[in-house]
């Protein structure tokens, strides 16, 4: 506040100055010296750019995202061995399962043998809105669960791989639409190769 003040007082003497002299042509006379209309304005400083060593862009970059290079197609698909079965060519490879008493989905990444993200009838919160936990309705539940907490968690493409006498039954078939109107693709892109 006080510059403001400052630089409104010394143009207001400057102002005045300029009043009370005489006019010579283009010049202007101020208490016996003669200064130009031109050395009252000064040009603009100009700005140098300042270099930070923060700025600075480390020469061997590493990407600390690694999920970025799976949603471009780029990241490597391990292929495993022509002989294995499911094939190990995925990101994400979803793992439905039924035994005698619950329902449980698992989905696992290409390099982790413990799964990233489970739903199953064993949970709490799910059993108890359930009449069964074998029904094809829990198979319903199990996959709308799943889908919620892919989309939470930024998986929305993952591969799904049954074997195909167990895929037919009914309980497969509801949790793969469950799945699909949850806004999970059950497929991969190809692998681009650049």
């Amino acid at each position: 506040m006080s510059t403001i003040c400052e630089v409104s007082r010394n143009l207001r003497l400057i102002l005045s100055q300029i009043h009370s002299c005489k006019h010579m042509g283009g010049m202007v006379t101020l208490q016996k010296q003669n200064y130009s209309v031109r050395s009252f304005s000064q040009a603009a400083a100009k700005s140098q750019p300042e270099f930070d060593d923060n700025e600075a862009v480390n020469k061997a970059f590493v990407n600390r995202n690694p999920r970025n290079l799976e949603q471009m197609a780029i990241a490597i698909k391990d292929r495993g061995w022509a002989t294995v079965w499911p094939s190990r060519e995925f990101y994400h490879r979803l793992y439905f399962s039924r035994t005698q008493h619950h329902i449980s989905a698992e989905v696992y990444t290409k390099d982790s043998t413990e799964p990233v993200i489970t739903c199953s009838t064993r949970e709490w919160a799910i059993k108890r809105e359930l009449s069964s936990t074998r029904s094809v309705a829990a198979c319903q539940v199990v996959g709308e669960v799943l889908a919620q907490r892919c989309r939470e968690a930024g998986i929305t493409r993952m591969v799904f791989r049954e074997i195909p006498w167990k895929f037919r039954c009914e309980g497969a078939l509801t949790f793969w639409t469950a799945l699909k109107k949850g806004g999970v693709t059950l497929s991969e892109p190809r692998r681009k190769y650049i």
